[in-house]
């Protein structure tokens, strides 16, 4: 069953996907479904010996392209009971190499080039599907994120809708921009280049830093310095350096503790709706759940709650602590 259920009170929508439940769970090395296919006896989701990147439908998806058709598109219409929509959309899986040991940080910088011009071929071909509205492209590593299968690869949900976070930062560059005729992601970069305490290291074209306003302790964001609203608007010298940028921080997180550190990578961008988002900046954000190093911070009644994120640390004392490993 796949299915939206409208949430009246939150004013938000819920995904329903009951055949999630029986997703792929910690599958033994020889079964993993995101390695080549060696044997025709012991077929993969991927049928060749070897591959460099590979993308394909989720077998277990929150969203379908093959909509229930019981269940209305009630996304234009007001609420006043319960409402049920379809779930349509498209979930893809996007393994990131051949090699069940190479996590992204390990990859040659061309490698990681090679992916981000993946992500940004979904992101152009998903956007041009007039019933998708937003592209999520994002990674959970670790199994303290809830990840069950450990070779290397991302996802990417292409939504019907515009998620609740999103929309809540485009409502705000939006209201930014028409009150001051300025980009408020750019004039976040402008203070963190001025302050520097929260930047970890910058380059030519990307800064990389902890937010004034973080709710991880170890939480990192990556934006360009040049004003863009998604992925694809990146030139070629941008994505090599973007490609360093990932690299350089992942690797710094595994020396924080001496261990690979799971963490949730979404990538924040314009949505596909047509409709013009020039005041809004895309940027990656990265959450790595350890607050020390047998620590780990969780999302618990405040949170969960009242929504309101209870970060025990300082901004400006983590970002000292991982520029100090460079």
């Amino acid at each position: 069953m796949l299915e939206l259920r409208y949430d009246p009170i939150k004013n938000q929508w819920i995904a329903n996907a009951t055949q999630r439940q029986g997703r792929t769970f910690f599958p033994p090395r020889n079964f993993c479904p995101l390695c080549p296919t060696k044997s025709s006896n012991n077929p993969t989701e991927i049928p060749a010996d070897n591959y460099d990147i590979v993308v394909f439908e989720n077998k277990f998806p929150t969203f379908s392209k093959e909509a229930d058709k019981n269940l209305l598109d009630n996304f234009n219409k007001d609420y006043f009971h319960y409402s049920k929509s379809q779930s349509k959309g498209i979930c893809e899986v996007v393994s990131y190499i051949s090699d069940h040991d190479l996590y992204l940080e390990d990859m040659p910088e061309k490698h990681i080039s090679n992916l981000i011009k993946v992500w940004q071929d979904r992101y152009n071909e998903l956007a041009q599907k007039n019933f998708i509205k937003y592209v999520l492209i994002f990674e959970n590593k670790g199994k303290e994120i809830g990840v069950t299968l450990s070779h290397p690869h991302g996802q990417i949900y292409a939504f019907p809708y515009i998620p609740p976070i999103p929309e809540v930062e485009l409502n705000s560059s939006r209201k930014y921009f028409a009150k001051y005729n300025k980009c408020l992601h750019c004039e976040i970069i402008k203070r963190e280049i001025e302050e520097r305490s929260r930047i970890v290291f910058q380059n030519d074209y990307f800064i990389i830093f902890i937010p004034f306003y973080a709710k991880w302790p170890y939480e990192v964001h990556i934006y360009p310095i040049r004003h863009l609203g998604n992925i694809c608007q990146l030139k070629e010298y941008e994505i090599n350096s973007l490609a360093g940028s990932l690299k350089e921080l992942i690797n710094l997180y595994n020396k924080l503790f001496n261990f690979r550190m799971p963490y949730v990578m979404i990538i924040h961008q314009n949505p596909t709706d047509n409709k013009g988002h020039d005041y809004y900046h895309f940027h990656f954000e990265f959450y790595p759940p350890y607050r020390t190093q047998n620590k780990l911070k969780y999302m618990a009644g405040c949170e969960l709650g009242a929504g309101t994120f209870i970060n025990d640390t300082l901004p400006e004392e983590k970002a000292a602590e991982l520029r100090k490993l460079i």
